[in-house]
């Protein structure tokens, strides 16, 4: 979250204190009809006042009663190759600014730039969505929520995340499987189809569905803005209000 410091606080108390040192001194004038003593006692007013608002903005800084925390939370988008996942994640993204909260992006193609000799056995992917629970941890403990986008064919990885970071809410993108190939512009499932590409999720490798997902999102019936608006209308009713 965002903290205020002292500058700010300082600056706010001098824009109040023109408008009310100025109201003073216009009424010690109609009062006494003395200028000299409306300004003095408008001067004197805003020295002893901006500290004294300084000091009560500090005061009550320090303490948390009245003010609700934001709980982290992380948006985990699963489903087939070109289901989707990351168009829609990255909208839902774009809309969670807006409610200035601490939140980062985190996408599988993204990450796999970073990490290249990652593999696409089983074992290779659940131990990489490890690693990206580790990270998504890392951040919740830095009060920081996550969008994440993976494709997380397997009930176990899944399954790991859901163990490893809280307030793990489960997007499942479903898309039908031509759906997918008609989406693919880069040629992938065709590659994947002619033996090129190994253990493609979806032909040469298995999509397991989620069974407990908080949302489900078909998007051969649903359009991007409805999803979004689903989505965001969640995460307001349990951590936004």
């Amino acid at each position: 979250m965002y903290k205020e410091t002292n500058k700010r606080s300082v600056l706010k108390g001098i824009t109040w204190r023109v408008i009310a040192t100025t109201t003073t001194m216009i009424i010690v004038y109609i009062f006494f009809g003395r200028l000299d003593l409306a300004i003095a006692a408008g001067l004197l007013e805003s020295i002893l006042k901006v500290g004294l608002y300084w000091a009560h903005e500090r005061v009550w800084h320090k303490f948390r009663w009245g003010m609700n925390r934001i709980e982290p939370f992380n948006l985990w988008f699963t489903g087939l190759p070109l289901s989707g996942k990351t168009t829609i994640a990255d909208a839902v993204y774009k809309e969670l600014e807006k409610f200035n909260i601490p939140l980062e992006r985190l996408d599988s193609k993204d990450i796999r730039e970073l990490l290249p000799n990652i593999g696409y056995t089983r074992e290779d992917r659940n131990s990489h969505i490890g690693r990206i629970g580790h990270l998504i941890r890392t951040l919740q403990n830095n009060s920081i929520s996550t969008v994440a986008s993976f494709v997380s064919p397997y009930s176990e990885s899944r399954k790991q995340i859901r163990e490893m970071v809280k307030n793990n809410i489960v997007v499942y993108v479903k898309t039908d499987l031509e759906t997918c190939k008609q989406r693919d512009t880069q040629g992938k499932y065709l590659k994947a189809l002619t033996g090129e590409f190994q253990n493609f999720t979806g032909v040469s490798d298995v999509y397991e569905e989620p069974k407990y997902a908080e949302i489900v999102i078909n998007t051969d019936s649903m359009s991007v803005d409805d999803a979004v608006g689903e989505i965001v209308t969640y995460i307001k009713k349990l951590y936004l209000n």
